[in-house]
């Protein structure tokens, strides 16, 4: 899948929609269930999904090569990110929907995705897990998890990434099974 992703992107820059296509149907839900994680909300996870893949169409290039899923996971938390930080943005004024119909059958393969991803941070050690967790859901920056949990600033970044090559190889692993 990897390569496949880099020879679509390189389609993509030439402006191909059935790379583009492929793309999307290879990877929605995987951005999907990001942004719903992070954000807990149908309409929003939607709307980050929809703001990433306009991205990728409108400006390929940013992909420079590497791990497209990692490039593409890093996009949409920071996306939602910035919806989460933005003042326009309230959870109580989003309306509580529930998915229906056919938006149910993306939410429940975004949940797939998401109980992979579950699975695989759940082996890692706690003091990996939680500062990851807190990171890339709950968008707590690298200097806030150190104010909050008393460790230096530098443990916190060696752990984190320590914890992202484990879950890298896991998911790799899960992956290619």
């Amino acid at each position: 899948m990897v390569e496949d992703a880099a020879r679509l992107m390189a389609h993509v820059r030439s402006k191909d929609a059935a790379a583009f296509e492929a793309l999307y149907d290879g990877y929605h839900r995987l951005v999907y269930g990001v942004a719903m994680r992070m954000l807990n909300d149908v309409a929003a996870a939607e709307d980050v999904t929809q703001a990433v893949f306009l991205k990728i169409w409108s400006a390929p290039q940013l992909f420079q090569g590497g791990n497209f899923a990692g490039w593409l996971v890093r996009m949409t938390r920071n996306r939602a990110l910035d919806l989460l930080r933005s003042k326009s943005y309230r959870q109580e004024e989003l309306p509580q929907t529930e998915p229906a119909g056919e938006m149910l059958e993306d939410a429940a393969f975004a949940h797939i995705d998401a109980d992979l991803v579950r699975s695989a941070l759940a082996q890692l050690p706690a003091e990996q897990r939680d500062l990851i967790e807190l990171g890339f859901f709950g968008g707590v920056t690298h200097e806030e998890m150190s104010r909050r949990t008393g460790i230096p600033l530098g443990t916190i970044k060696t752990r984190i990434r320590a914890g992202l090559r484990k879950l890298r190889g896991t998911l790799q692993e899960a992956v290619a099974v």
